[in-house]
C-alpha cells in the first residue's frame, strides 16, 4: 500500500487534530508498510425470529427486520445499518479531508435512501438482485468557501471513503462453513 501524499494532497500540518492523526499514520506506514493494514471483525448470533445480536469489538448492536420481513422492528435492519455505515463514513471522511485540504466546514450533514426490491431476497425473481438497486446520498455542507472548493472536497471524499469504495468496487468475500454435530 502506498500513501497518497502528493503535491495535490501533501502531508498535512499536524496542528489540527485530524491532520495530526493523518501525519502520525503516514509516519508509521513509512517506517513499516505493515502498519497500514488493519483488521476489523464482527460476530453475530441469532435473536428472535430474524434478528441478530452483533458484537463489534467491545460494542453490541441489535439488528432486526420490520414485520413484513418476519421481524419485530425492534432495531434497524441490515440494509439500514449499511446506510448508517455509508453516511457515518462519509461524515468522517469529509471531516478528515476538509482539514487536510484546509477547507472550512461550518456545518455538515448527510442523509441517504436506497431502493430495494424484496423479490431478490425472497427468491421470487432470480433476475432481481437482493441488495439495493440504487442508493442516493445527499450531503449538505456550509461554510465560507467557494462552491468549487466544496466540489473539490466531495471528489476527494468520494475517492477516499472506505464504505463508498466497498459499494462501488467488488470486494472478495470468502465464506467458510463449519458444520458440527448438534
Amino acid at each position: 500500500m502506498t500513501t497518497t501524499i502528493s503535491a495535490t494532497h501533501p502531508l498535512p500540518s499536524a496542528d489540527l487534530p485530524l491532520n495530526a492523526i493523518t501525519a502520525a499514520t503516514a509516519a508509521a506506514v513509512e517506517a513499516n508498510v505493515a502498519n497500514a493494514n488493519v483488521v476489523f471483525s464482527a460476530a453475530a448470533q441469532p435473536r428472535g425470529t430474524v434478528g441478530s445480536d452483533v458484537t463489534l469489538g467491545t460494542f453490541q448492536v441489535a439488528v432486526d427486520e420490520p414485520p413484513a420481513l418476519g421481524g419485530e422492528h425492534s432495531a434497524p435492519n441490515p440494509v439500514e445499518f449499511y446506510l448508517a455505515s455509508l453516511l457515518s463514513c462519509q461524515v468522517v471522511t469529509y471531516r478528515f479531508w476538509a482539514q487536510r485540504l484546509g477547507i472550512r466546514v461550518d456545518s455538515l450533514s448527510a442523509r441517504a435512501e436506497g431502493d430495494l426490491d424484496v423479490r431478490g431476497f425472497f427468491g421470487l425473481d432470480d433476475a432481481v438482485r437482493p441488495g439495493y438497486t440504487e442508493v442516493r446520498v445527499i450531503v449538505d455542507v456550509a461554510g465560507p468557501e467557494t462552491d468549487e472548493r466544496y466540489r473539490e472536497l466531495q471528489e476527494v471524499v468520494d475517492a477516499h471513503c472506505p464504505v463508498l469504495d466497498l459499494t462501488l468496487n467488488p470486494t472478495p468475500v470468502v465464506t467458510t462453513l463449519n458444520v458440527g454435530s448438534a
